[in-house]
């Protein structure tokens, strides 16, 4: 009789995340980013650039990642070549029957596209799914990569140089408030919601400051920026299988959204097979972002 008046189990909520951040020193990576893009067509410029390479992916995977389980190796080796801590280390997995197994893991990620709560579940368990021996820190950038590029309104950039709790490294660190203990650990974990509310953060700064359109962009533009800048302050130092010693800022910026994977003038990549040669991308595929 009274079951009608039964209440449902309430949904846990996520734990609510508290960043303390910087404005001096978000002011001026912005200011560094906007002069440096000029030079280049301006910020907006890269803007759409980052827009064209999400496009990219869906198109390749689906705008709900429902073409993942059909993926062919050619199709990926194009997204691969836009991310840039994926493509050097990927190349033992890009033929078969490895890279069926690769692929298999990647439509069991998709289920994530339609419940976003289950992020940190999925990305672990695909960080674990097809990798034979020791796990390999790439493997949870290839899953974030893939989910914000196929949706980043729900998912917001979640690779290791946003934030990486391990290594107490990452954009996070270098625009955090307290300067006076920069050596000390943040006492914050590098799950979902921890992005999540670092974006809606800098959601928030770019607002005030003037930017109200594609704000999710800008965003990933900016925490590009922080991090590209870490980088040069240790002279280029910072994952050298990833990055060449280039000097300007923009550079590392470009690398670190992949926006550099094809060679300017040519359709030749970043991605190398295993056998050493550059990966050449399809006439149909957009020749380079920011030539």
């Amino acid at each position: 009789m009274a079951g009608w008046l039964a209440k449902p189990n309430p949904q846990p909520q996520p734990k609510p995340v508290r960043l303390e951040l910087s404005g001096e020193r978000l002011e001026a990576s912005l200011a560094r980013l906007t002069a440096g893009c000029e030079s280049h067509g301006g910020i907006e410029r890269y803007v759409q650039a980052v827009k064209l390479k999400s496009a990219m992916f869906r198109d390749a995977l689906g705008a709900s990642g429902e073409h993942a389980g059909t993926l062919e190796p050619e199709a990926f080796k194009g997204l691969c070549t836009f991310m840039a801590t994926v493509r050097r280390r990927i190349a033992p997995w890009l033929e078969r029957p490895d890279f069926d197994a690769l692929r298999d893991a990647l439509a069991r990620l998709m289920c994530v596209i339609g419940d976003a709560g289950a992020t940190d579940r999925e990305v672990a368990a695909f960080d674990a799914g097809f990798i034979r021996g020791e796990p390999q820190r790439w493997v949870r950038d290839l899953a974030v990569e893939i989910l914000h590029n196929l949706a980043p309104e729900r998912f917001p950039l979640m690779n290791r140089w946003v934030w990486d709790a391990a290594t107490n490294t990452g954009a996070l660190r270098e625009i955090w408030f307290d300067a006076q203990q920069e050596s000390a650990p943040i006492e914050v974990a590098d799950g979902y919601q921890t992005f999540l509310t670092l974006r809606e953060e800098l959601s928030g700064f770019l607002t005030r400051n003037g930017f109200f359109r594609d704000v999710i962009y800008y965003v990933d533009l900016l925490c590009a920026q922080v991090y590209a800048e870490y980088i040069c302050e240790q002279g280029g130092s910072y994952l050298r299988t990833d990055f060449s010693a280039e000097e300007d800022p923009l550079q590392y910026t470009r690398r670190l959204l992949g926006l550099d994977g094809v060679r300017a003038g040519t359709r030749r990549t970043r991605l190398k097979t295993i056998d050493g040669k550059a990966f050449v991308l399809e006439e149909n595929t957009p020749q380079g972002l920011l030539d």
